[in-house]
């Protein structure tokens, strides 16, 4: 038998019992989340057209997840959102809005 004795603060999540999960927001729910990638696609689609592909794939992942109810896989969704940061004008409505996902997502 095993004494674990922590001496000191302890922070972070915790994950405790069958099926646990960690969820983190970042202050935005799924939905808000998912609102805000529809929103990039609509956007895009009118000012930089040939960044629409990948705000559908980020889009299609947050579906996916949250489908699947698992966490986005956010190396993926990261890859995607920085392509669209380097062809996005600075100060257009489409970069605020993949800041705003980004944020959202704790990128």
């Amino acid at each position: 038998m095993s004494t674990y004795n922590f001496h000191g603060d302890i922070t972070g999540p915790g994950n405790f019992g069958d099926n646990g999960r960690i969820e983190i927001h970042h202050g935005q729910s799924p939905a808000e989340t998912l609102r805000l990638a529809g929103e990039l696609v609509r956007l895009l689609r009118v000012e930089h057209p040939e960044l629409a592909g990948p705000a559908g794939l980020v889009q299609g992942e947050l579906v996916r997840a949250g489908e699947e109810r698992r966490p986005v896989d956010r190396g993926r969704v990261r890859k995607w959102l920085e392509l669209i940061t380097t062809g996005a004008a600075a100060g257009s409505g489409s970069l605020a809005l993949v800041q705003d996902l980004g944020r959202a997502l704790g990128m």
